[in-house]
């Protein structure tokens, strides 16, 4: 099942105008409304201690999340404007690491595996995937190393996604973000405030 919305042209877009903007004093404020059923997570939690990204109750801005419990775990990519959709159903989505994954959508980010140099890194054999889930993206990619333990890098199941040079690297993982996860967030911060 795809977990993107709705795609639009990063690991980081190359599309400055789907990106949050930084206010005047380097965050990134993205305000957000949680249905009756959450509550702050760990994972906005995480993003105030180790990035920019501050995630803020909505109090009249029009453009914010909507955090809700959906049937599934999906988000747009990048900002949209307006009531924006996060799909986080309660009984799988609500994990650190798999919030993280919607977030980062959310934020611009799609897939490790969708960046644009994936092949120097992994083969992905087509014959076990789902069209759609493994498209290459055009992506900045920040000048950042392939991240086999991204939060957003699928895990491995099945024999889709094969490490190179290695194929025993273990990738992908849920436990949150990632080293590079949290330079990547920074890093696309750092590019939007230069344009």
């Amino acid at each position: 099942k795809m977990d993107i919305l709705r795609p639009k042209g990063r690991s980081a877009m190359n599309c400055t105008e789907c990106l949050w903007p930084k206010s005047t004093d380097g965050t990134v404020i993205v305000p957000y409304n949680f249905s009756s059923n959450y509550s702050k997570s760990v994972a906005l939690q995480e993003y105030e201690s180790l990035t920019c990204v501050r995630f803020v109750p909505r109090a009249n801005e029009t453009d914010f999340l909507s955090i809700v419990s959906d049937n599934g775990c999906a988000s747009f990519l990048g900002k949209v404007g307006g009531d924006q959709t996060v799909q986080l159903d309660s009984y799988g989505c609500i994990y650190r690491g798999s919030s993280s994954m919607k977030l980062n959508h959310a934020l611009g980010f799609y897939h490790e595996q969708s960046r644009s140099d994936r092949d120097d890194y992994v083969t992905i054999h087509t014959e076990n995937i789902i069209p759609g889930n493994f498209n290459k993206a055009d992506s900045n990619n920040l000048g950042l190393e392939y991240d086999y333990s991204s939060v957003m890098h699928y895990q491995e199941w099945k024999p889709h996604i094969v490490p190179k040079p290695d194929p025993t690297v273990p990738i992908g993982q849920r436990d949150g973000l990632s080293i590079l996860d949290v330079s990547k967030l920074t890093g696309c911060i750092n590019v939007v405030s230069l344009l």
